[in-house]
């Protein structure tokens, strides 16, 4: 943990570096808690009048069910929100603010993310600034609540003055966590060479960069093609001991992908495993389409068969991915196979690539199994569109 003085030293670095660049918006992180099935919960649930669900919501501000509900809040919110009642979304989260839950920092920082999934971020940054007026302990971690709904939007001024006045107003000690916000936030707004000093400085100030800053800043520099700071990021990861992670070794074989190296990507997937660290379904469709993009097409089954050897399920990005290349390679029986597994789970491959097929059964004189794929296709729900079937099936009937 830094001290004041550190924190205040980052602040001033970040913007310094702000400075003169254009804003963009930054992603949220989106919680998932599963409501549970009590009886004020399922009538919040399936109210749709945006006034009844107000009035419904503030008869149960007191009711310990909803009010540790997170699904609820943010259904409401949600829903209000798109209803454009901005009023009701403020009535209800300051009423929740005045009661016993508003104590609690947990409890603040999910009414500041609220705020800030609804658009509402002035309303998020002074509840920030006021919890110690309903007796709330102020931490890094709301701090950090508040920084992250502040990213969303494209005033780069009014981060700058955060960062400049907020941590010394209210003795704040910034964290890994904050810096990291910071860095992506650079990232998404495309200002990268900014984001990387950022990295710079804050080792300076003796906070050391975590797996998630190399990561964040390895995905943004490959994504805009700039793979030798990509590649300088990586070694300095290693360098400086920090183990990749999944996501990490993702980005990394992605733009090994990219580049046709589908060897490489395949040894890097081989390291995960060497080193524990169990390759996903996203880890096993980008080394699939490496070898098909290099003309590896065996390689590419391997790898396949290697994925169900794991026990995992090809999902439709890997079946799409197989489907085309082998409908390319002229392998249509194979192709024919995975396709009709995968139309049997409601996943189907682009028009384009069932017209590839279609017309490579019917050249091989597999009608049969040409009429097999178009009877799936039929079946397609959301169906496609008359002039997709149209063309689908001229393939067949054509001689």
């Amino acid at each position: 943990m830094l001290s004041l003085r550190t924190s205040r030293r980052f602040c001033n670095a970040a913007i310094a570096i702000t400075s003169n660049d254009c804003p963009a918006a930054a992603s949220n992180r989106v919680l998932n808690t599963k409501p549970l099935e009590e009886p004020a919960l399922v009538k919040l649930k399936a109210e749709r009048d945006p006034e009844k669900l107000f009035h419904l919501f503030k008869a149960n501000a007191h009711n310990r069910l909803v009010i540790e509900n997170r699904f609820a809040f943010e259904d409401m919110v949600s829903r209000l929100a798109g209803a454009h009642r901005f009023d009701y979304i403020e009535h209800l989260l300051e009423h929740q603010k005045s009661l016993p839950q508003g104590r609690r920092e947990g409890f603040i920082m999910r009414i500041i993310t609220l705020y800030g999934k609804a658009g509402m971020t002035k309303h998020a940054i002074d509840t920030f600034c006021d919890m110690h007026l309903y007796g709330c302990s102020r931490t890094v971690k709301s701090f950090n609540a508040a920084l992250k709904v502040l990213t969303q939007t494209r005033d780069l001024g009014a981060l700058e003055a955060f960062l400049s006045e907020i941590p010394e107003k209210f003795d704040i000690e910034l964290d890994i966590y904050s810096v990291n916000i910071v860095i992506k936030a650079f990232c998404e707004m495309g200002i990268l060479v900014k984001a990387y000093q950022i990295m710079v400085q804050m080792e300076k100030l003796g906070i050391k960069p975590d797996v998630i800053t190399y990561t964040t800043l390895m995905s943004a520099f490959y994504k805009d093609n700039r793979w030798e700071i990509g590649n300088g990021l990586w070694n300095l990861m290693i360098l400086k001991g920090c183990l990749p992670n999944l996501a990490t070794f993702n980005v990394r074989i992605q733009y090994l992908v990219y580049r046709r190296r589908a060897w490489e990507a395949n040894r890097l997937m081989g390291l995960m495993q060497n080193i524990e660290i169990t390759p996903d379904e996203v880890t096993y469709n980008l080394v699939i389409k490496g070898f098909c993009q290099a003309g590896y097409l065996e390689m590419a089954k391997r790898v396949y068969s290697a994925l169900h050897g794991k026990g995992y399920k090809p999902n439709v990005k890997i079946y799409q991915t197989m489907i085309h290349y082998l409908c390319k390679g002229g392998d249509f029986d194979l192709a024919y196979t995975m396709c009709k597994d995968c139309m049997q789970k409601n996943w189907f491959p682009n028009v384009d690539t069932i017209r590839t097929l279609l017309e490579g059964l019917k050249k091989a004189n597999q009608l049969g199994k040409a009429k097999a794929i178009m009877m799936l296709v039929r079946k397609r729900a959301p169906p496609f569109s008359t002039k997709q079937l149209g063309v689908l099936q001229t393939i067949l009937t054509k001689s």
